[in-house]
C-alpha cells in the first residue's frame, strides 16, 4: 500500500481524479486545499484511508506541517503529486508586477517548496515518485499566458536537475504536460475582468480570456483517462521523464521539438563556429 500526498485538491481538478485513482488501487491519500470543507462529504466515503488538510502551498510554513502530519498519520509518503496551479492572463509587458509574481509564487515556488518538504522523507527510504504537473504551456510559449508559460517553462527545468540528483536515492520524477482537459481550470474566465495596463494588448487579451470561456465544458481531455495514462507511465518498466497528455497536445508538442530540431541543425556551421 503506497501513501500519495496530493495538493490542489479542488473538486473538479485533476487532484481529486489522482485520488480517486490511487483509492481504487488500495493506497491510501492525503489530498490538501485551501478550502478543506469542500471534500469533507467525499472524504467520508473512504475512511481512514483519507487525510484531508487544509493547505494553501504559498506558505511554506503551512507546507512543512502538512507534509509532516502526513508522515505522522501513514508513516511516509510514497508518491507526491505537485498538482496545485493556475494560471492568470496578461501579455508580457502590460501584466501587473504583483499577478506576475503570484503567478511564479503558486505555479514554481510553492510546488518547489513541497518536493523540499517531501524529499528528506523520501530519501531516507530510497524510494518515492514525485509527479509534477506541468503543462503544453511549459512547452510552447503561448501569447496572453507569457508568465505561466514561464513559470511551467521553470518548473520543467528544475524538474529536470532534480530527477538527476535524486536517482541516487531511488526518488524518481515524472513531469506531466497536459493540454486542454475538461476541468473547472477555464471556468473562471467568463467572471474574471481583463486586467491590462496596456492598451495596445487589450484586444489580444480579450480575445484570450473570450477563447478560454468559450471552450469550458468542451475541453478534449478526459481527466479520468489522463490520470490512467500518468499511473500506466508510473507502473511501466521503464518509465519516461515526461508524458504529454491530450492528442492535440502531442501533436503540438512533437511539432514544437521537430521545428526546434530543424532550426537547431540549420544553424550548426554558426553554433560550431563560436569555438575557440
Amino acid at each position: 500500500m503506497r501513501t500519495w500526498f496530493i495538493t490542489g485538491g479542488t473538486p473538479g481538478g485533476f487532484g481529486l481524479v489522482y485520488a480517486e485513482a490511487a483509492l481504487e488501487r488500495g493506497d491510501q491519500v492525503v489530498v490538501t486545499a485551501r478550502r478543506p470543507e469542500e471534500l469533507r462529504e467525499w472524504a467520508e466515503r473512504y475512511g481512514d484511508r483519507v487525510l484531508v488538510l487544509a493547505l494553501d502551498v504559498t506558505d511554506a510554513e503551512q507546507v512543512r506541517a502538512a507534509v509532516a502530519a502526513a508522515e505522522e498519520r501513514f508513516g511516509g509518503i510514497d508518491v507526491l503529486v505537485n498538482n496545485a496551479g493556475r494560471g492568470w492572463y496578461g501579455s508580457v509587458e502590460g501584466m501587473r508586477d504583483e499577478t506576475v509574481r503570484r503567478t511564479f509564487d503558486l505555479n514554481f515556488f510553492a510546488a518547489v517548496d513541497v518536493v523540499r518538504a517531501v524529499l528528506p522523507g523520501m530519501r531516507a527510504r530510497r524510494s518515492g515518485w514525485i509527479v509534477t504537473m506541468s503543462s503544453l504551456a511549459g512547452l510552447v510559449g503561448a501569447p496572453g499566458f507569457g508568465y505561466y508559460s514561464a513559470a511551467k517553462f521553470a518548473l520543467e527545468g528544475v524538474s529536470e536537475a532534480l530527477r538527476a540528483e535524486v536517482e541516487p536515492f531511488g526518488v524518481r520524477v515524472l513531469v506531466v504536460e497536459p493540454g486542454a482537459f475538461r476541468t473547472k481550470a477555464y471556468s473562471s474566465f467568463q467572471h474574471e475582468p481583463v486586467d491590462e495596463t496596456v492598451d495596445a494588448y487589450v484586444g489580444l487579451v480579450e480575445e484570450v480570456r473570450a477563447t478560454f470561456a468559450g471552450q469550458d465544458g468542451k475541453q478534449p481531455g478526459d481527466p479520468e483517462r489522463g490520470v490512467r495514462a500518468v499511473l500506466a507511465a508510473l507502473d511501466s518498466a521503464e518509465p519516461p521523464q515526461r508524458i504529454v497528455l491530450g492528442g492535440a497536445a502531442y501533436d503540438a508538442a512533437v511539432a514544437v521539438h521537430e521545428k526546434a530540431l530543424v532550426e537547431l541543425r540549420a544553424h550548426e556551421k554558426l553554433s560550431r563556429g563560436a569555438d575557440f
